[in-house]
């Protein structure tokens, strides 16, 4: 008897308030501003591709004639490695990067590609060049590198990187000589 009562009790408990669900919308506001991630893209075709290095001093990747597909740059002593591949504003992935006996994964965000405010969000990441995870790019054998969304990038075997990135760790500053103290 006791049992049926709190049943019962539950069960009109239960009729008075609607499930949370009904009330969802009505408790936030629902902003149009927020779109959902871009759509997925196809891996690239690299056969034929291969690392130039261009007139910015960047080595660039990709099928001669046609836009690059990837580029390192050195600033500093920083290697900036950016996959030309369309990004949504702000994003934030890692560059998975397979080969050479290694397996890296590197950060890489959107980034806006110039200072127009209607420039393309490309993915971009720095890392001291001298960063011991950069040997996965070193070596002579090819390299696939893969952004979530952006496809696997093949890029072909080259010394090219190997050698682009030693030149940019040796750019890297000696810290200053400390001062004599005056004894």
């Amino acid at each position: 008897m006791l049992r049926a009562a709190t049943i019962a009790s539950l069960a009109l408990l239960a009729a008075c308030k609607p499930p949370a669900s009904d009330e969802y919308l009505g408790r936030s506001e629902v902003s149009d501003e927020r779109t959902r991630p871009a759509e997925p893209v196809q891996s690239p075709d690299t056969e034929g591709a291969a690392w130039a290095l261009g007139e910015s001093g960047r080595l660039l990747y990709g099928k001669p004639g046609e836009a690059p597909l990837m580029a390192l740059g050195c600033e500093d002593g920083t290697l900036v490695y950016t996959r030309f591949e369309r990004a949504d504003a702000n994003a934030k992935a890692v560059l998975a990067l397979i080969g050479n006996g290694h397996v890296e994964r590197l950060w890489i965000d959107a980034e806006q590609d110039g200072t127009e405010e209607n420039s393309p969000w490309l993915w971009r990441g720095r890392l001291p060049a001298d960063d011991p995870r950069l040997e996965v790019l070193t070596g002579r054998n090819r390299v696939e590198a893969t952004v979530p969304g952006a496809g696997s990038l093949v890029l072909n075997a080259s010394q090219r990187p190997g050698e682009f990135i030693t030149q940019c760790a040796n750019a890297i500053s000696a810290p200053p000589e400390p001062e004599g103290s005056p004894a």
